[in-house]
């Protein structure tokens, strides 16, 4: 059975246990201790995502899961599509948005409930508490929706998401409880990791995490860049891969495939204006700030959790980091840019965190071999920067359409773990 480590040093735990405490006892990050072989078994061939799914978080969790239980999860959890397309020669866009709430969130989100729910059947009532810069709340929110023995808690910024994103999470109910916190997604990150080192209260309330800090989010997110390694013809020229990044989780999931043995050439880091990792791997120190709002809000991270699984990964050895990761970053007016640059040249429709990708992909483009470009949203979820971009409507999917007018319920609290202990506590 494959153990699971801190990134701290503690001591080894399962997977299923990793799964549900989501962040360890001495507050580290939980990785598989040795590295998964992807490289030396029979591979799928790529044209089933679930099957590829199955393969990868099989390699990953080892045996601490059934093969037949990750058969089924995959199969419930990665239903829909994960597109390459194409739009330049060489550079293929591998489209992420195609899940019930557009967003890459979905992969990594679903995977998890259902793998939770099947370990786990309600037996033990648990609080899922999530932070998120966009996203990563409306996918975790949608994914238990429902789901019996569950409580979704999802705390996001009141000023720092788009209307579309807030509504995927406060117009659900039922077992949803959406939050609204006065203050940055920092805020939101720094109250969930306070709520998660209080022991008592997570005792309490049946604590588990569903941010990229659980380990049962990023394991799945690595079956994206296999699918594209596959799809591209695993022994023929390795990709770059370029991973619009926050809070890391999207690239150290990437990179967990490569330590795994994934082909790839390398991959590039996109940032906004936050730009706390690109200018981590320039200079070598690691200097959280406060984020600050963008359009590519999902990004807006000050102080990414992921970076400490990074490190690990590498030994802290910043030159070998250097040699697989370059970073870049763009700021407003060049997501504008080239939104609308792409747009009139290929007419394909970036949203503005993929914009941001391409953007850095300009700036450190590789030298020789494909690139794969992670579309992590769909337009239409940040529809005032899309259509001021290109001049042109976005045409607005039936599964985000009808939150528009559906009726929303928020709870708002300022950014203080003792309110949010209470609201844990009594709701």
């Amino acid at each position: 059975m494959r153990d699971f480590v801190s990134t701290r040093g503690g001591p080894p735990t399962t997977f299923g246990e990793a799964l549900f405490r989501g962040l360890a006892p001495d507050g580290g990050l939980y990785m598989p201790a040795d590295r998964p072989r992807l490289d030396e078994a029979v591979r799928p061939d790529g044209t089933d995502v679930a099957e590829t799914a199955r393969w990868v978080t099989s390699a990953v969790v080892g045996d601490g899961v059934t093969a037949s239980l990750l058969s089924d999860v995959t199969a419930a959890a990665l239903d829909f599509p994960l597109p390459l397309v194409e739009i330049e020669p060489g550079l293929h866009v591998l489209e992420l948005f195609h899940g019930p709430t557009l967003a890459f969130k979905d992969v990594g989100a679903r995977f998890m409930a259902c793998l939770m729910h099947a370990l786990d059947p309600g037996l033990h009532p648990r609080t899922v508490l999530v932070a998120t810069s966009g996203d990563t709340g409306s996918a975790v929110a949608r994914a238990f929706h429902g789901m019996d023995g569950y409580r979704v808690v999802v705390l996001f910024p009141a000023r720092g998401i788009s209307s579309r994103q807030r509504r995927q999470m406060t117009t659900l109910g039922g077992n949803v409880t959406a939050v609204s916190v006065d203050g940055t997604f920092d805020d939101c990150q720094r109250l969930a990791k306070e709520a998660f080192a209080d022991l008592r209260l997570a005792a309490e309330t049946g604590l588990t995490s569903a941010n990229s800090i659980n380990v049962g989010r990023l394991v799945p997110q690595s079956v994206y860049y296999v699918h594209a390694a596959l799809t591209l013809g695993w022994e023929g020229p390795r990709a770059t891969f370029v991973v619009p990044s926050g809070n890391l989780g999207n690239l150290t999931a990437g990179l967990l495939a490569r330590w795994g043995g994934m082909p790839a050439t390398g991959f590039v880091a996109a940032s906004n204006v936050n730009r706390v990792f690109p200018d981590y791997l320039e200079s070598g120190s690691f200097r959280p700030r406060p984020s600050v709002p963008t359009a590519s809000n999902a990004m807006d991270v000050g102080a990414p959790s992921n970076l400490e699984r990074i490190r690990w990964l590498y030994d802290d050895d910043l030159a070998r980091l250097r040699a697989d990761v370059r970073g870049a970053w763009c700021d407003d007016d060049e997501t504008r840019r080239w939104i609308a640059d792409v747009h009139e040249r290929t007419g394909y429709l970036l949203d503005p965190h993929t914009a941001v990708g391409y953007g850095a992909l300009q700036k450190k483009r590789p030298e020789r071999g494909p690139s794969v470009l992670l579309a992590t949203a769909h337009p239409a979820k940040f529809p005032r920067i899309v259509e001021e971009a290109t001049g042109r409507s976005v045409v607005v999917p039936e599964t985000l359409a009808s939150t528009l007018d559906a009726e929303e319920h928020i709870l708002d609290i300022r950014p203080d773990i003792g309110v949010l202990r209470r609201m844990l506590i009594e709701s």
